[in-house]
């Protein structure tokens, strides 16, 4: 029973000592939170992909995938070969039982940086919330770089960052380390691992679509770089 307590409390943030990010999300994907991950990250993810310029002949990576909603979503919509890659294995497993039928779409369970995926294979890696769970982000972002084909695009979304006050104690409530970078601080690293190119914008919904009042007022930041 102790045991049982001292998990609930460390789950939401009331005790020290972190997860790994699989094990959280291992979680989440049993209990079904995936649906909340993507009816709330969804309408930013739809504007991002839509400017990406993807198209049948692309290939895409989600990286950092969950139940794999934006790779169903780009092979459906843009006709693209689209791969998700999660560290969780549940989550793995679920995003393969919602897509029986989708030839173009694959998914792969792996601790990034750690991967078995060809380099310079991707027009298109986009990640909407998983960069920051990175162990060493700036390796990470040096295995980003080497997946992308010359010109390749990298779409990096992240609602945890400095200017968004209201994201600040996430740590605690998800119960796993978080790197907290400003916008600035975001650009810099991409440029640090070599990508080029490099804008940067915040992704602002309409109250509407909103899960939270921010969605629609500070936004999503989105740093994009390509590989020259």
């Amino acid at each position: 029973m102790r045991q049982a307590v001292r998990r609930l409390a460390r789950w939401f943030g009331l005790l020290p000592g972190r997860r790994a990010a699989e094990e959280v999300f291992d979680v989440w994907a049993r209990d079904g939170r995936d649906d909340g991950m993507e009816v709330a990250h969804g309408p930013v993810a739809r504007r991002v992909l839509a400017s990406l310029g993807l198209g049948p002949d692309s290939h895409y990576l989600d990286l950092g995938c969950g139940n794999g909603y934006t790779v169903r979503l780009v092979s459906a919509r843009y006709g693209a070969t689209a791969v998700g890659v999660d560290a969780s294995s549940e989550m793995i497993a679920k995003a393969r039982s919602l897509s029986p039928h989708s030839p173009d779409v694959s998914f792969v369970c792996a601790s990034f940086p750690r991967h078995s995926l060809p380099e310079r294979s991707f027009d298109v890696v986009f990640s909407m919330e998983s960069m920051y769970y990175m162990v060493d982000l700036d390796e990470a972002l040096r295995a980003v770089l080497e997946l992308l084909k010359p010109g390749g695009v990298f779409a990096c979304a992240v609602d945890f960052y400095q200017e968004n006050t209201a994201s600040l104690g996430w740590p605690g409530y998800v119960g796993t380390d978080m790197k907290l970078l400003s916008a600035q601080e975001w650009r810099s690293a991409l440029e640090a691992a070599g990508f080029g190119a490099i804008s940067q914008r915040r992704v602002v919904i309409p109250e509407g679509e909103a899960q939270e009042p921010w969605h629609a007022t500070v936004g999503s930041l989105l740093t994009v770089g390509r590989r020259i």
